[in-house]
Formats: structure tokens, C-alpha cells, sequence
């Protein structure tokens, strides 16, 4: 009877030793995956330029046409998050794809990209942000912590701004769709 008891508490030692052998390599392995963070940053699609005076224009048909191109082609992004600016021509922009992914937008000031608050918020996930000619370039470098980018003109809806976070390093690219 002794040894069978002695038997059972040296096994249970060895099965209480591997699980903490195997846990300690799991959370040694879960420190080495790096965690990522996608930005993909476009300007609103084209606004409604009729008015002049109108300082918070809403989106033309071709510009709606765009917003759901956006929403076609971020389709494999896996969006977990959509910034934009409190203006309805940037709103309309995210709503295709914030509603494809099932998501809700977030608002954010564009004089205050990029902060603490918003790192950690978005930390680990894919994020859509949508902004403006003067604002979107700049968010990239932001990002980068560097000036890369420069101001783009006021009819170019096509850029697509992405910039990769990572423990080994930050990048970016910029592509043109059309």
C-alpha cells in the first residue's frame, strides 16, 4: 500500500512538473510572437464641392461609388477598428467599411494623432483611419516617427497609406487605387 501511494504522489510530481515545463515554454513562446498593428489610412472620397461656403460637405455620388471600393478593397484586411474625423465626408468614407465588418467608427482629432491613448486603444489590431489631404500623410509619419510623407493635392482620393507596427520595426508603403 506504501508504495502504490508513494507511486501516485511521484507521478503526480512528474505530470505537476511537465504542465509547468509546458506553460513556462508556452508563455515563453507567446513573448517572441510579435505583437502587430496595421494602419490603413486613406483620405474621404471626393466631396461635394458646390457649395463653398459649406465647410462640412457630404460626399458626391462618385465619391459614395469610392467609399464602397474602399470597403471592396480593405474586404481581406481584417478591419478591427475604423478612426475618422468628425466631418460627414470622412464618416461616409468608413461607414461601407465599418459596416461590412460590422464595426462602429470611432471619432478622432486629427490635431491629437497618434497619442498614448490612441496606440494603446488600437494596439494588436488592423485599423482604418480616415482623414483628409493635410491630415492623412501626416498621420502616416506620425506613425513612422519620421517625415516621409508629404501633404498630397486636394483631388487625389486614391492613397492607400499603410504602416506596419511590430516589435522588430515599423514600416510602410503607399498604393494608388483607382
Amino acid at each position: 500500500m506504501y508504495i502504490r501511494v508513494l507511486k501516485f504522489y511521484t507521478m503526480k510530481k512528474y505530470l505537476l512538473l511537465i504542465v509547468f515545463v509546458f506553460s513556462t515554454i508556452a508563455s515563453f513562446a507567446q513573448e517572441k510572437e510579435e505583437e502587430v498593428t496595421t494602419y490603413y489610412l486613406i483620405r474621404h472620397a471626393e466631396k461635394n464641392r458646390a457649395d463653398k461656403k459649406n465647410k462640412d460637405p457630404n460626399l458626391t455620388f462618385k465619391g459614395l461609388k469610392r467609399a464602397d471600393h474602399w470597403a471592396e478593397v480593405l474586404a481581406n484586411a481584417n478591419i478591427n477598428m475604423v478612426y475618422t474625423t468628425d466631418y460627414n465626408r470622412t464618416k461616409e468614407t468608413a461607414q461601407p467599411t465599418a459596416t461590412k465588418n460590422g464595426l462602429r467608427m470611432y471619432v478622432y482629432n486629427p490635431r491629437k494623432m497618434y497619442d498614448g491613448g490612441f496606440k494603446h486603444n488600437t494596439k494588436g489590431k488592423n485599423v482604418l483611419v480616415v482623414g483628409h489631404s493635410n491630415t492623412t500623410p501626416f498621420f502616416a509619419n506620425k506613425i513612422l516617427g519620421k517625415n516621409v510623407y508629404k501633404q498630397i493635392e486636394d483631388d487625389n482620393n486614391s492613397n492607400l497609406y499603410i504602416v506596419t507596427v511590430s516589435k522588430s520595426g515599423t514600416t510602410s508603403v503607399v498604393l494608388k487605387i483607382n
